[in-house]
């Protein structure tokens, strides 16, 4: 089993997009038994692939109170499960630090091992005890990255803030090549994936389906899949 974190510093930078869309692609392009665990308490990933009502339950996975398997549903994809967030995942910061137990994540992660050949997690933006939790649990972090200024800054201090604790990915998210700052930075870059702003993407929110799903062949639904295999490879190392 490996687990992919999908995380950034900042918000809106198209990390549930992200988290939902290469779900999809381990589940479908790879055939594998996949978990999508949703650990942002704004629940988008839940939404996106079911809205499955809340139970304010999500937080006590953490606390030993429900066993992880009991929260677990499996999506409309195919070998796509789903560990849900809701709302309780405001207060995990909070526990994580009363808990003082810096690998809490990293354990319940191994007791899934026997059912996922992947997991990946939509991890809550920021520098949080959260986050350090997801950095010592995960194989590969990936970071989506819009090409500006500011969000490349909020790369560098991730980068600058895991130091040699993880092995991180960079992609440049919701790219218009038209935009000459865009075109810039991707030109400092070359060798970063790229992931198009597209309204295919965006109408996501509407069919609440991954691209693949309705999209497979579009621009946007084949940087996915390039993605994943940038992804898959990082992985067989």
């Amino acid at each position: 089993m490996s687990t992919i974190a999908i995380y950034s510093l900042k918000g809106g930078v198209g990390k549930t997009t992200l988290a939902v869309n290469l779900a999809w692609c381990a589940a479908s392009l790879s055939a594998r038994r996949t978990l999508l665990w949703d650990l942002d308490p704004q629940a988008a990933s839940s939404y996106l692939l079911g809205d499955p009502a809340a139970k304010d339950h999500a937080q006590a996975v953490f606390s030993k109170d429900v066993e992880p398997a009991r929260l677990i549903h499996k999506t409309g994809v195919d070998r796509l499960d789903l560990l849900p967030a809701d709302a309780s995942l405001r207060g995990l910061d909070l526990l994580f630090h009363q808990m003082d137990k810096k690998k809490r994540l990293q354990k319940l992660l191994t007791g899934l091992r026997k059912s996922y050949d992947r997991i990946l997690l939509d991890c809550p933006p920021g520098l949080t005890d959260t986050s350090d939790q997801v950095m010592r649990a995960a194989d590969l972090i990936v970071v989506p990255v819009i090409p500006s200024p500011l969000s490349e800054r909020a790369y560098g201090e991730v980068v600058r803030h895991l130091g040699n604790k993880a092995e991180v990915m960079p992609v440049h998210s919701m790219v218009d090549r038209r935009r000459k700052l865009h075109a810039d930075a991707l030109a400092l870059h070359p060798d970063w994936p790229v992931v198009p702003m597209a309204s295919l993407i965006g109408s996501m929110t509407v069919r609440r389906a991954p691209v693949g799903t309705f999209a497979a062949k579009s621009p946007g639904g084949q940087a996915f899949a390039h993605l994943w295999q940038a992804i898959e490879k990082r992985l067989a190392r």
